[in-house]
């Protein structure tokens, strides 16, 4: 197989689909592996150490679309990417279609064969490639919310974990899934109030047991929902129903009654949010302002750590890339069913059936078009 690996363009977005590592292996394995020149520079991984891996240096993105039959990116191709993409290409990334009908289209028109890392399912129904990045953002929403809310970067001039005398910040957490388990770590850790907020009870009780006890847990209903958004200092949307479009669980009227200069940092964004005034925002202009809240909403938030997300990511994405270069994707698809959930786009048709009922269109399984 012939891999390609260009550059990322999204605003900021320093990260890239493969490390030299995971060249090597595929160089051994016997397929070829095409690097735009430069594209892992972001990361900290150097041409020298692509082209020591055994791979090919191209000088242009150009010349690696034209090239490779597999493209293997990091977050989902933007204008100029769409145009490089060949009728027919295997195109191997996030793709986060459910609220982008517009890219869904490209992509059809396209013909692409899209495998989303988000989609594919392992043991338990876990998110294998979605969950080293959920990690970082959970994380990271908590370093986040915590700079916004300095009163210089337009916060309340609250410190997360207070100190002897005063009151530490109330850290309210919607989604105990991996980005608010994550969050939650680290807003524990910095000594704040944190509530977790999860429909499943379950869930709950399993976070009460791992926490001692050092965070509160509520059902998450709407008017529980409430009652944590008029609390809250630091927000964070951690909701995920896997390929579909978030549920807007924090709407207008609740921000309207947020204490001013609270912070909102929605990592569910990739999927459309789960904050109903929330709208994708870049590194470049991560921030807004509804109603005195601070809203940031940046769709590719570990794409700022990229050296820690690179090698994250494709210690999770390399197994798969093998074992689609080895058996080619149909063959990969049949023996995997956790795989097989991966592919979004194929053929002109939506085969993820989250993605069609997000935007209405027709769902066509994978076997009835293969």
């Amino acid at each position: 197989m012939r891999i390609g690996v260009p550059s990322e363009v999204k605003d900021n977005e320093y990260r890239v689909g493969m490390v030299p590592a995971g060249v090597r292996d595929l160089t051994v394995d016997g397929h070829e592996v095409f690097v735009q020149k430069g594209a892992g520079n972001g990361s900290g991984f150097a041409d020298e150490e692509y082209a020591a891996a055994g791979a090919t240096v191209l000088a242009t993105a150009d010349e690696v679309y034209d090239t490779a039959e597999i493209i293997v990116k990091v977050k989902e191709p933007v204008d100029v990417d769409l145009k490089r993409l060949k009728n027919g290409q295997l195109l191997f990334t996030y793709l986060h279609l459910a609220p982008v009908p517009d890219l869904t289209r490209a992509l059809l028109d396209k013909n692409i064969t899209g495998i989303a890392y988000e989609t594919i399912t392992g043991r338990g129904g876990s998110l294998p490639l979605l969950t080293p990045m959920s990690e970082v953002a959970g994380r990271m929403s908590i370093h986040v919310g915590a700079y916004y809310l300095q009163k210089p970067n337009g916060g309340r001039g609250v410190l997360l974990g207070g100190v002897p005398g005063t009151l530490p910040a109330d850290v309210v957490i919607i989604g105990g899934g991996i980005v608010g388990i994550n969050a939650a770590k680290m807003a524990v850790g910095l000594g704040a109030h944190v509530t977790i907020l999860d429909t499943n009870l379950d869930r709950l009780r399993y976070l009460d047991d791992i926490f001692s006890g050092r965070v509160s847990t509520l059902a998450s209903n709407k008017a529980h929902i409430e009652v944590a958004c008029r609390r809250a200092d630091l927000l964070i949307g951690g909701v995920l129903i896997p390929g579909a479009s978030a549920p807007k669980l924090v709407t207008r009227a609740m921000i309207h009654e947020m204490k001013k200069g609270s912070v909102i940092v929605d990592v569910a964004i990739d999927q459309g949010g789960c904050v109903e005034t929330a709208h994708a925002t870049t590194h470049s202009n991560p921030t807004y302002e509804v109603d005195g809240v601070i809203h940031y909403c940046v769709a590719n938030m570990p794409g700022a750590l990229p050296r820690t997300s690179t090698i994250a990511l494709t210690n999770a994405t390399l197994p798969y890339m093998r074992r689609i270069a080895r058996l080619g994707f149909k063959e990969a698809l049949s023996r995997d069913p956790g795989l097989a959930e991966g592919l979004n786009v194929y053929k002109g048709k939506i085969t993820y059936k989250a993605v069609a009922d997000s935007q209405k269109q027709e769902f066509s399984a994978f076997s009835s078009i293969a």
